[in-house]
């Protein structure tokens, strides 16, 4: 990956990659879930205890091959367990636990010892290859593509590295796996082989599309996985009643939830546990991380983080709701206007060139044009309320702690710094003053002066 951070650790479409992983995995509700941690074990430790604290990690010291890792894994366990052992890749987002369950029926169908996720492949280059008997078609061998013959490497029926083993029997032949192969390692598709010599089943499990079980070791299999899987969500949601108009320029995580009659507009990213309810329309052009948008909302060209949106609100266009904003049903949060940790009323409006920060205004106010809530003294946060049915004038500076009661009015231009009682008109600017002929005697000759000596000579001018 040629990057800092370890390749499980990349992210595609809200998760980690062997945090895809574990979210199939843990769908077959297994009595154990185990990772295998190696290389950058500290980084991968933390997150795990991050997205997945109830899963238990064994640590491969050496990284001496997949059988290796997999006895590690079994230790970690006390050395062996009953039923069925399913394993998987830390680096297959796309893995599916429809496939994963379709494994373990065929494995406990047949009375396999184990089985294994094969796929057909366009290109088999550096994959495992099946190989399987002429006449009855049992999976003889998996064979590395570095210890592959020529003819072996014409297959393209490829190894996925998911297996379902018998447990025991697992346990027992990862003892007898060698190292005697081009990388000097312990393979666990040796086990196959040692299986099938003591006389037990082993069999196979084809995947329907083969673009599951890919690995990701490089920025363009990461950049391809992302698309396939942005494709598999954008198809689910379109299925169950949304509207993506351009779905090549929207892109979503698979923790966003819709419902249906949602349109999605091009050019739309939608992050984290984002919630789109019932008719409401998103975009072009925004991008929302954990945010709610009410039922019949619009968003348009705007940037949310934690936010709320409530039922028939319009926000945008080019609009940032910041954590903690809170726009009740009905509001109005508009151009170039930027709120955080603000809870804005049902039908109230914050409409043009504005900044609302620590802030609770109430119902069907009006804030006006290029107002800024002073919430910051260089040290500390203060909170500004305003009432419900104000009318704020444009270019106001509320600086809080302030309070503005209800029903009450504040002039255009007005820097308020006391509270405001309801009902009240506050007024808090600097009186105008005309100085006349100012020009004509600071800037003679000027363009300025010019115009206002040919206004002074014009019917009703002052001249």
């Amino acid at each position: 990956m040629k990057s800092a951070t370890p390749k499980v650790l990349h992210d595609i479409c809200g998760r980690s990659l062997v945090g895809h992983v574990l979210a199939a995995a843990g769908e077959l509700e297994p009595e154990h879930l185990v990772v295998v941690v190696g290389h950058a074990r500290e980084q991968v430790t933390a997150h795990l205890a991050e997205v997945a604290p109830d899963v238990r990690t064994a640590v491969q010291a050496e990284q001496n091959g997949t059988g290796h890792a997999v006895r590690m894994a079994l230790e970690e366990l006390g050395g062996g367990v009953d039923g069925t052992v399913v394993v998987v890749c830390g680096d297959t987002p796309l893995l599916t636990a429809e496939t994963l369950r379709s494994l373990a029926s065929t494995h406990a169908g047949d009375g396999n010892a184990v089985t294994v996720l094969t796929a057909e492949v366009p290109d088999a280059t550096g994959y495992g290859r099946i190989v399987r008997d002429g006449a009855t078609g049992a999976v003889t061998a998996i064979v590395e593509h570095k210890d592959a013959t020529d003819a072996q490497r014409a297959i393209r029926e490829i190894n996925s590295g998911v297996f379902a083993f018998d447990g025991r029997l697992l346990a027992d032949a990862l003892g007898k796996v060698r190292t005697d192969n081009s990388q000097g390692e312990e393979y666990l598709t040796d086990v196959l082989g040692i299986l099938r010599e003591a006389g037990h089943r082993v069999g196979a499990c084809v995947a329907g599309d083969h673009r599951e079980i890919a690995g990701i070791n490089n920025r363009v299999q990461l950049a391809e996985a992302r698309r396939i899987l942005n494709d598999r969500l954008l198809t689910r949601a379109m299925l169950s009643g949304v509207t993506v108009v351009d779905p090549a320029t929207t892109w979503v995580d698979v923790t966003v939830s819709f419902e249906r009659d949602v349109l999605v507009h091009p050019g739309t990213q939608l992050h984290g546990a984002t919630h789109l309810a019932e008719g409401c329309e998103v975009g072009p052009n925004a991008r929302l991380t954990d945010t709610r948008v009410g039922a019949g909302a619009r968003v348009d060209n705007t940037v949310a983080l934690a936010a709320e949106i409530g039922p028939g609100a319009t926000v945008g266009p080019y609009a940032y709701l910041r954590p903690g904003t809170r726009l009740g049903a009905k509001g109005k949060i508009g151009t170039y206007v930027e709120t955080k940790n603000a809870t804005i009323g049902e039908g109230t409006k914050v409409p043009h060139l504005s900044y609302v920060g620590d802030a609770t205004i109430g119902e069907y106010t009006n804030i006006g044009a290029a107002s800024v809530f002073v919430n910051y003294d260089g040290q500390d946060k203060h909170h500004t309320t305003v009432g419900s049915h104000c009318r704020t004038g444009s270019d106001n500076m509320f600086v809080a702690p302030v309070t503005i009661g209800d029903g009450a009015y504040t002039a255009a231009g007005s820097v308020i710094t006391k509270d405001v009682p309801p009902g009240s008109l506050a007024v808090a600017r600097g009186q105008q003053r005309n100085i006349e002929g100012w020009v004509a005697r600071k800037r003679p000759g000027s363009a300025a002066a010019k115009a206002a000596e040919a206004a002074s000579r014009e019917p009703g001018g002052e001249g």
